[in-house]
């Protein structure tokens, strides 16, 4: 049984032997230069959020009364949301009410006092010292009213905030509290006060979605995305890139970068906390002239592809003699068919879409060009034939 495995092998050896080893790897498409559509998009996951919300907090402490508003409800601007006990206020307001009228009766005879105290200190009938606490005495009297104005003014406001009213037009995403709970004010609460409910924007949203640093740099804000919720598969939602957030993510060992996009919700399909899968559109464009990625090839792929096309170490030397600017960034070399056989040429490249890459100068369309594998692969095929020679002579 030993000998009968070994015969596929040595077929497969002897199928591989010959006096020109090249010929075993002789392998290669010859594509045409053409126009071509180029699409480009990056698929990431995220989680649609609110981009305006708020936390509904009363400047009044006390006990709930009524909480007219539920979860869920829209309310316009201005609309009551709870109702606080007021009679602490009131009671406040009645007292500073009190005090007003008795300042401006304070103040209305402190200022006669001042009048006859001109006239009898001009006439000379009473002392300096006299007339001077006849001032002090309407200036304290008329600090007094303004203060008790003041307080009145201080008390309508701590009545006032007993009504708690929404500051825009939202949707209420939570309400914590229920009626006959005794609340904490902001404003003497060391906590911070006790949160009423949460409203939001659903009018419009955003997702958080995360993408791979490796694709991170392909993105740009203004970009348009493709959005797929579970609960309507077959609905596609059109947003836009709003933000790239700096600071990136790990996670498991994968470094991520938050993206922001921003969604128009005008029917409020799309709820706070939903999964999402976004495919982000990089690019989408028609290009004049383009060639296979596979093409290009590196200063130091130049000699694998020139050995598998038949193509000796001087010429490659002696096209590489030169440097070229942009190099392996936006310069690359490839393998051109001509009536002569494959010849080198350098190439600008443009936009690609992994598959396919714009050519902005050394081709045209119409010509051919030879798609090769890489050094990588040639280099490990050759190590792979080794060793199968040397297992079996």
């Amino acid at each position: 049984m030993r000998y009968l495995y070994l015969i596929p092998i040595l077929i497969l050896i002897s199928c591989g032997g010959g006096s020109n080893e090249s010929q075993s790897y002789s392998y290669y498409q010859k594509k045409d230069v053409e126009p071509k559509q180029l699409d480009l998009t990056i698929e990431a996951s995220g989680e649609i959020e609110a981009i305006y919300s708020v936390e509904i907090k009363s400047k009044a402490s006390g006990e709930i009364l009524d909480l007219p508003a539920e979860v869920g409800d829209f309310v316009k601007k201005g609309t009551i949301l709870a109702r606080i006990d007021q009679r602490t206020p009131k009671n406040v307001l009645d007292q500073a009410e009190a005090d007003l009228k008795l300042a401006e009766v304070r103040l209305e005879n402190a200022e006669s006092q001042l009048v006859r105290g001109q006239a009898l200190h001009a006439e000379g009938s009473i002392a300096d010292k006299n007339f001077e606490e006849i001032q002090e005495g309407f200036a304290s009297a008329k600090s007094q009213h303004v203060r008790s104005i003041v307080n009145v003014e201080n008390a309508k406001i701590a009545l006032d905030d007993t009504l708690v009213k929404s500051p825009l037009n939202a949707t209420i995403i939570s309400r914590p509290v229920e009626v006959g709970q005794v609340i904490s004010s902001p404003t003497s609460a060391v906590g911070g006060g006790t949160v009423l409910m949460r409203m939001a924007d659903l009018s419009k949203v955003r997702i958080r979605a995360f993408v791979d640093e490796i694709d991170i740099g392909k993105v740009t804000v203004g970009q348009e995305v493709s959005i797929r919720v579970s609960a309507f598969r077959e609905e596609i939602f059109s947003g836009k890139v709003s933000k790239i957030e700096p600071l990136a993510i790990v996670q498991q060992g994968v470094t991520i970068f938050p993206v922001l996009i921003d969604i128009e919700n005008k029917d409020n399909l799309l709820l706070l906390g939903m999964n999402t899968d976004v495919v982000i559109q990089v690019i989408d464009a028609e290009v004049a002239v383009s060639a296979p990625t596979g093409a290009l090839r590196t200063r130091d792929d130049a000699y694998s592809a020139a050995e598998i096309l038949g193509i000796s170490k001087a010429t490659v030397d002696n096209f590489l003699e030169k440097k070229v600017d942009g190099e392996n960034f936006t310069k690359f070399i490839v393998f051109k068919n001509s009536s002569n056989g494959p010849t080198l040429s350098w190439v600008e490249i443009g936009l690609s879409d992994l598959a396919n890459v714009e050519i902005k100068k050394g081709l045209n369309n119409g010509d051919q060009v030879f798609v090769l594998p890489s050094k990588g692969l040639v280099d490990y095929q050759n190590r792979f034939k080794e060793r199968v020679k040397n297992s079996f002579g």
